[in-house]
């Protein structure tokens, strides 16, 4: 059986393939999978799901899920060290239009959790992890509210925008724009059952 490597090595990525070899895979080897993609495939990824599966706030927090429970997706980014992450988001109470959120993982000390609002975004289907705004209260589970535009936090989550598309029932692609300017980090999320 090919694994994602595999499929996203081809030229064009068949989407459907892709789509349907990770919604077949229990989460555990999901996570695995995703975990293996490099930098390089990320991107390819990104710019052929465009328009792919629509995303809503349902993906990230599905709807059985309580107001200010958080749902855990775990993530490979491109970056060559600390590309083991995680970002967790909730639904505010009485608010259905934007979610809540924070990155948890190894350097969330050093350089801050990098909480956010999610929002959509003006691209059709896509999602937006606004780190210009943070949530208005803390949540149960959530570290302390820090702004993103001071210290340490400023060089990584500073005027910056994720913008996140959807490939699979679990599995969304970011990149991230800074300063208005789309960089080369990329990154895969997927969500835990």
């Amino acid at each position: 059986m090919p694994r994602l490597t595999d499929l996203l090595a081809s030229t064009p990525i068949d989407l459907n393939v892709v789509t349907e070899h990770l919604n077949a895979l229990d989460t555990e080897q999901r996570l695995e999978e995703v975990r293996q993609v490099p930098g390089s495939q990320q991107k390819r990824l990104f710019a052929a799901s465009k328009g792919w599966r629509a995303l809503d706030f349902d993906y990230y927090v599905p709807s059985d899920k309580p107001e200010r429970q958080f749902v855990r997706h775990l993530g490979k980014n491109s970056l060559p060290v600390f590309s083991h992450f995680e970002k967790r988001f909730a639904r505010p109470e009485n608010d259905s239009k934007v979610l809540w959120g924070f990155n948890h993982g190894p350097t969330m000390a050093l350089i801050g959790p990098g909480h956010f609002v999610m929002r959509e975004g003006p691209g059709e289907g896509e999602l937006h992890v606004d780190y210009y705004s943070i949530p208005s209260e803390r949540l149960d589970g959530a570290p302390p509210l820090k702004a993103n535009d001071k210290g340490i936090s400023n060089l990584v989550y500073g005027n910056m925008i994720d913008v996140l598309r959807g490939v699979s029932e679990h599995v969304s692609v970011g990149r991230a724009i800074k300063h208005g300017k789309e960089t080369p980090n990329y990154f895969l999320l997927c969500r835990e059952e």
